[in-house]
């Protein structure tokens, strides 16, 4: 398979022989990793079940990680779902990789639309599903929000959309998640949200795509499905614990396909994810810290906070200019926006992940200024 260049790998291949200014302690805004301390309860229950690395896995996921994943969506969305509903998972990169295999393995010439520019993982689905892909464009333009046409949605067999939005931070509202749930019925194609941020909100909480799923009479979420992880809301990236809800149908022979996948999470993992999952008030402190990062980019650089995420879409003349100077003179990385997306998107815009307490985050958007005032 000809897979593309993975964008942090374009970013080393583009400063491979940059000599960064030594006067500045390396920085860097690239990845969407939280780098604050996991929860010491969370480190506790993974502790405590350390001694269940001697028995293997369920592939569906113990009744206690379930039960704490089922308890947040119902705590969290006000959404009842049972075990036919959710599946536990390794994470969400590897379903948002496998799941369109799955999917889309009988369809003669599969259809997958995903918003431009991406998570990458996106893009590798449909190399590997041999799939036709349709972008959905997300710019200034249309104020970073997917462009319904539905010409081209009438051939889709897979729809990814991914609000809140990395990397733009832009956010689908319940009555544009509506109409997706009622274009997804109309044209009998599947639709997937990928709600890893949705936890990341600034100000109110974000409804999930589940919500607006009932919210149009879809109670059973046909054709309906959101994948959500840890990683983010509980600073546990190592956990590797996700999860994919919605139509019970779907699920229940993507779950036979699964045991064939072998990425159960390991015993220790699932108990200690599922005492993060279940839990919200740790949340709460980690979103006020992101809400002290923005704080501190409207005061240093004049941008607006976003609804959600922990991440700026910064607009700069050249983004591969902009990038090798920040890294050549202020010892700072951050992501081109072109290496996220593919035909100009992206273009002229840098990603900045606000993931440091709030003193080296202000270190890092000081530099940026710097560079900015002297391009």
């Amino acid at each position: 398979m000809n897979f593309e260049t993975y964008p942090f790998e374009k970013l080393n291949l583009l400063l491979e022989n940059v000599v960064p200014n030594s006067a500045y302690t390396p920085l860097s805004l690239t990845i969407g990793e939280p780098q604050f301390e996991t929860p010491q309860f969370i480190l506790d229950a993974l502790k405590q079940s350390a001694s269940l690395l001697n028995k293997y896995p369920k592939t569906a996921g113990e009744a206690e990680l379930r039960e704490g994943m089922l308890a947040y969506l119902e705590n969290r969305f006000a959404l009842k779902l049972d075990n036919t509903q959710i599946i536990p998972t390794f994470g969400t990169r590897e379903v948002l990789f496998n799941f369109p295999q799955f999917l889309l393995h009988d369809v003669e010439n599969p259809v997958m639309v995903f918003p431009n520019p991406f998570y990458q993982i996106y893009e590798g689905a449909a190399k590997a599903c041999r799939a036709e892909v349709i972008y959905l464009n997300l710019n200034a333009q249309n104020h970073f929000q997917p462009v319904v046409d539905e010409a081209a949605l009438a051939k889709a067999d897979f729809v990814i959309l991914n609000s809140p939005n990395n990397p733009t931070s832009s956010v689908m509202g319940l009555d544009d998640l509506k109409k997706w749930v009622e274009l997804a019925l109309k044209h009998d194609f599947v639709l997937l949200n990928d709600e890893c941020y949705a936890d990341l909100y600034l100000d109110e909480p974000l409804p999930s795509l589940l919500n607006a799923s009932i919210e149009v009479g879809n109670e059973r979420f046909k054709n309906v499905l959101v994948i959500n992880s840890i990683s983010k809301r509980s600073s546990a990236p190592g956990l590797r614990s996700g999860f994919i809800a919605g139509d019970a149908e779907i699920l229940k022979n993507y779950m036979v396909y699964r045991t064939y996948v072998g990425c159960a999470s390991p015993l220790p993992l699932q108990h200690a994810a599922a005492a993060a999952w279940a839990d919200q008030e740790h949340v709460d402190g980690f979103r006020e810290k992101y809400q002290k990062n923005f704080e501190v980019a409207k005061e240093v650089l004049g941008v607006d906070a976003p609804e959600a995420t922990f991440y700026i879409w910064l607009k700069v003349e050249d983004e591969i200019a902009f990038t090798t100077k920040l890294y050549k003179e202020y010892n700072l990385k951050v992501i081109p926006g072109s290496f996220l997306g593919r035909e100009g998107e992206g273009k002229g815009y840098v990603r900045l992940a606000l993931v440091y307490e709030a003193d080296k985050t202000r270190e890092a958007l000081e530099r940026i200024k710097l560079a900015l005032e002297n391009s």
